[in-house]
């Protein structure tokens, strides 16, 4: 932690704990300050990490979800008990998949399975027991596809030209295998205005592709028993904080809430950061306003960050930055170690990204160039919601985001990340927020 951070934080430190050291000794207020510094400090990696395993507790994150919403509440009371004026941003979406439940079976070895969104709707339940095709006449029965994972979040066009070829033959599924480096499922994000599939599309991990091996090669049956629905007009709300002090220089923060599975450190790192600047911003940073907001609805289309920026943010202006806490802000590497896998509790700096504009990039590189990541300045930084931010006008934005090994799998915990790779990012983006309010002046 730098020289400046740390003299702003025993500042708020001193500040807060003063009625309680008044008339104590002069070594007992040294010994009372240290510990109100240690209960108090809202950039820690130990009280970051608490928020990331907070989330965690929420359980599924998808949209729509009761985990989702719960983790939306819970953001919303701990920006009011921070001090910020909170309003729910309500909204619906146009339609949302909800999958109960969906498994393979082969002989006597079931597996979990998950359909890539969006499932035609005459099968949003099913169940159908038939062989795998091995050539020839592929109607009534199951087809396999295997694509390659290419780093991004999105179905790339080659993708969706293979699967598109591989329903054209008239299967009555497609049995697809991302060959992601897990080995377990991983999903990609979709839009509201992408198609239904022609048939459904039901990812299979590849740790479980021995058994559609072993199944084509014997002609045995394969059973996928599949339970879900469509909904409508499906409620969600981005919450939105506020601390409108009527000065001329305005921070906003933004961080998605929703996703496709827990979730952990997909998401997990980047709302404890959210939290954290809220409490600095409400303590210690009095000579700007601050706008917060964490949106939902980002896997099946970013309709709420879409939303915010049309109905509430404020129009683009000089004296505006935007800091945006995306994905995998600070997630460990996972490496094979023989049969196993093994936790290293690092940042791969090729998987995290900081995406900053031209206008900001001296002072973001400045006081974040002990942090490991890839940088992306300008054009190149516009990524996920940054490109929303930055496709509204914005020109001064910093964006923090990336990929981990478990994003987008169910396995995605809280074991993906931990205080020391979480301690080390908010000085540095205090700081960041600091000089930009200064220049401001």
């Amino acid at each position: 932690m730098g020289l400046r951070m740390r003299q702003l934080l025993l500042m708020l430190t001193c500040c807060l704990a003063a009625a309680e050291l008044a008339g104590a000794s002069a070594q007992n207020s040294v010994n009372s300050t240290s510990s109100v510094v240690q209960a108090t400090d809202p950039l820690a990696g130990s009280a970051l990490y608490d928020d990331v395993k907070q989330y965690e507790r929420f359980g599924l994150h998808r949209f729509g979800t009761v985990g989702a919403n719960a983790a939306l509440d819970w953001i919303a009371e701990r920006l009011q008990a921070t001090g910020l004026a909170v309003e729910a941003q309500r909204f619906s979406i146009e339609r949302q998949y909800v999958l109960d439940s969906a498994t393979m079976t082969v002989g006597e070895k079931t597996a979990s399975i998950v359909p890539q969104w969006w499932i035609p709707e005459d099968k949003s339940s099913f169940t159908l027991t038939a062989p795998i095709a091995r050539g020839g006449n592929v109607a009534g029965k199951f087809v396999r596809l295997k694509i390659p994972y290419d780093g991004g979040a999105y179905l790339n066009e080659k993708h969706r030209a293979a699967i598109a070829a591989a329903s054209r033959s008239g299967p009555a599924a497609i049995l697809l295998t991302i060959d992601h480096p897990s080995g377990e499922i991983f999903t990609y994000n979709v839009a509201q205005s992408d198609a239904p599939w022609g048939v459904p599309v039901l990812l299979v991990a590849p740790k479980d592709e021995p058994l559609l091996e072993e199944a084509r090669r014997t002609d045995s049956p394969v059973t996928v028993a599949v339970k879900g629905r469509y909904e409508r007009n499906v409620a969600g709300q981005n919450v939105i904080g506020r601390l409108d002090r009527g000065k001329d220089t305005t921070i906003i923060v933004s961080t998605p809430v929703t996703s496709w599975f827990t979730s952990t450190c997909e998401r997990g790192p980047g709302i404890a950061a959210f939290l954290a600047t809220a409490a600095l911003a409400a303590r210690s940073l009095p000579d700007a306003n601050f706008i917060f907001v964490a949106t939902s609805g980002h896997e099946i289309g970013h309709g709420g960050m879409e939303l915010f920026l049309r109905n509430k943010a404020p129009r683009p202006d000089a004296k505006i930055l935007w800091l945006h806490y995306g994905a995998s802000l600070a997630c460990y590497q996972r490496v094979r170690n023989g049969d196993e896998w093994k936790i290293l509790p690092e940042v791969d700096a090729q998987l995290r990204f900081f995406g900053v504009s031209e206008a900001l990039a001296a002072s973001a590189r400045n006081h974040l160039q002990q942090e490991h990541a890839t940088w992306l300045v300008g054009d190149r930084a516009a990524a996920g919601e940054l490109r929303d931010v930055k496709g509204a006008g914005y020109t001064n934005f910093l964006g923090m985001f990336g990929l981990h090994p478990l994003f987008h799998t169910l396995q995605d915990s809280a074991e993906m990340t931990g205080p020391a790779v979480l301690d080390p990012v908010m000085p540095g983006v205090a700081a960041v927020l600091q000089d930009f309010i200064a220049k401001q002046r």
